[in-house]
């Protein structure tokens, strides 16, 4: 779901620009990269120190973990990403089909969930970013967007093969301001939309139920090389279109006094349910992460040790629900209250990594929730499968909760290079994840005849997954 806010960021990209001459750095916000180009403007006046830069953050869950962009010019920062998959759960359902992810769709199956060109141009001090999406995650992802049923001209077609499409202005005052308008990556629940920079492949509940992308204006303020507040005007909770008449609002707080630590909090408020417009949504993420050790002896094994801590609380009120506390008359409860927590240590000179964490999440009305796959789909317009005879619903007063913990290793021969392993156990309190049957029908093909009103998707509450992934980031 997520979740394009890129830079709800925990790492969000920022091409800065002191001047006409003075090439930009289109790394994310946080990752220490190094300027290849000519420094000549540098030399010759005194610059407000760079946001971010002044430390080294590729240590950071959900940041680019690169030390130089190799794909680097005077005037435009170029970015690849390739990511490779295969992915088998112990339930082997019969139609190949996983649920309840963003970042895997196949079963037993070797997948390309990502591939990714483009990158950041910068000349004096205009800055515009364009990412193509290609591989399953341009049907996955989009396909959680309903604003798109909402009038003519299909969004969702229209939009699905750009992960990042944003141009604006970056104008010298504080430590640099920057206006952008488009289409951006959000980073509320820490994880990075790109699992090159993540410490585990499959996002925690936190994470996968809350924004990849928004569709807006954003403004980055750096305060000072250590203090970002970002302020949008977007059209809502990932979302192409408008569900209502009244856009959301939001914003991110990214601090990183030291090297070793990093605080933000993000703020979400808007309507974002089709025909009630009286019902309001707010949501607030917040997130640290602490390196606690990092070697300065070269010949030790262990290289450092951080870990991430995430937390998350929303509500929807308004037009039949009631936020945290079921009334008779206003409604029943509908909230979102989610926690996770990951440790990562990188060993060999930074080579190796081992990964450790989970969440758990409580979702009463289901409205954050990602809807099952396929025949499960409560919505035909944009179901894969037949309609099926037990839709998943999503009421009000719906209870969801679930809880997930994985492991993941990770082999790193390079900066732009990732051949990663992990196992992850995920269950839900309600049949949630696909069983052996299968969403899609009773051989697992979409072009099989299903009689609605018989066919029963397979859905059980938990899963064991195994993922080995190739993930490329140039």
């Amino acid at each position: 779901m997520k979740k394009i806010f890129f830079s709800i960021i925990l790492g969000a990209s920022i091409s800065y620009t002191y001047s006409q001459d003075l090439a930009v750095t289109a790394i994310k916000s946080g990752a220490h990269v190094k300027d290849t180009t000519s420094t000549t403007v540098k030399d010759t006046i005194k610059a407000k120190p760079e946001p971010f830069a002044f430390g080294d953050f590729t240590w950071l869950n959900g940041n680019d973990r690169r030390h130089t962009a190799l794909l680097d010019s005077k005037y435009f920062t170029g970015r690849v990403l390739l990511d490779f998959n295969y992915t088998a759960s112990n339930n082997n359902p019969i139609d190949h089909t996983v649920v309840g992810s963003t970042a895997l769709a196949r079963d037993h199956e070797f997948e390309i969930s990502t591939a990714a060109f483009g990158g950041d141009f910068h000349y004096d001090n205009v800055r515009a970013s364009i990412l193509t999406q290609f591989g399953t995650r341009a049907t996955v992802v989009p396909r959680n967007d309903l604003s798109v049923t909402r009038g003519q001209f299909d969004l969702a077609t229209a939009y699905r093969y750009l992960s990042e499409a944003n141009a604006g202005y970056h104008f010298n005052v504080l430590n640099g301001i920057n206006v952008d308008a488009g289409i951006f990556m959000s980073y509320v629940g820490l994880f990075s939309y790109y699992n090159a920079e993540n410490w585990a492949y499959q996002p925690s509940f936190t994470s996968d139920n809350t924004p990849w992308f928004f569709n807006g204006i954003r403004v980055q303020i750096f305060v000072s090389d250590k203090l970002k507040i970002e302020p949008w005007l977007i059209n809502g909770w990932q979302s192409y279109g408008m569900f209502n008449s009244q856009p959301g609002v939001g914003g991110q707080i990214l601090w990183r006094p030291v090297e070793w630590f990093q605080a933000l909090t993000n703020t979400y408020y808007g309507a974002d349910t089709q025909d009630k417009p009286g019902r309001k949504r707010f949501h607030s993420d917040n997130s640290i992460e602490v390196r606690y050790f990092k070697s300065t002896d070269k010949s030790s094994f262990i290289t450092s040790m951080a870990f991430s801590l995430t937390g998350d609380i929303g509500f929807e009120k308004g037009d039949g629900v009631n936020g945290f506390y079921a009334d008779p008359v206003k409604g029943p409860a509908q909230y979102f209250a989610s926690g996770m927590v990951y440790n990562r240590v990188v060993m060999d000179k930074g080579h190796l990594g081992w990964t450790i964490g989970g969440g758990v999440i409580n979702n009463p009305g289901r409205y954050l929730v990602l809807y099952p796959t396929g025949a499960a789909n409560p919505i035909p317009a944009i179901n894969t499968g037949a309609v099926g005879s037990s839709p998943f619903s999503a009421n009000p007063g719906d209870q969801f909760h679930g809880y997930d913990y994985s492991t993941t290793f990770d082999i790193m021969p390079n900066d732009y290079l990732t051949f990663r392993l992990e196992v992850v156990h995920r269950h839900a309190s309600v049949p949630y994840f696909a069983g052996p049957g299968g969403v899609t029908s009773p051989d697992g093909y979409n072009t099989t005849p299903v009689d609605p009103s018989t066919f029963k998707p397979d859905l059980v509450p938990s899963e064991t997954r195994f993922i080995m992934a190739l993930l490329v980031r140039f």
